[in-house]
């Protein structure tokens, strides 16, 4: 029987049903008779925490994909224009002269097809970026 305590009570406006009240919920929590509800808030956790998880798995295999397209891409450019490129410089350090149709063919195809490659991976990136 402290006034002290009736004293803050009445000064902070509460009533004393006020703390009772929150006396049994705190024992109640302390005792676990509210795992229910806690259970419940935890598979809910879980649920958004999974969910959450696979959404950022799926960006992580698309990211991955996206780079061993482009990898792929440009491994196969390179293997189709590596003979090219090899033979148009062997003919132009040959002797062959620039104005010869087979050397200005060879060396528009080296500039054009690095030239379009770079301009698909260019829209590729312009239209994937938000």
């Amino acid at each position: 029987m402290n006034p002290g305590v009736g004293a803050d009570d009445s000064a902070l406006g509460a009533p004393g049903s006020v703390r009772a009240t929150a006396d049994r919920d705190l024992l109640s929590a302390l005792a676990g008779n509210q795992a229910c509800r806690d259970r419940s808030v935890a598979y809910r956790t879980c649920r958004v925490v999974n969910a959450s998880m696979g959404l950022m798995q799926e960006q992580k295999a698309g990211g991955k994909r996206i780079r061993a397209v482009a990898l792929a891409a440009i491994l196969l450019v390179l293997f189709l224009l590596g003979p090219l490129v090899w033979w148009a410089v062997t003919s132009l350090m040959g002797g062959e002269r620039l104005c010869d149709a087979p050397s200005q063919f060879a060396l528009w195809v080296c500039i054009l097809c690095p030239a379009l490659v770079a301009a698909a991976l260019v829209a590729g990136w312009v239209r994937s970026r938000p």
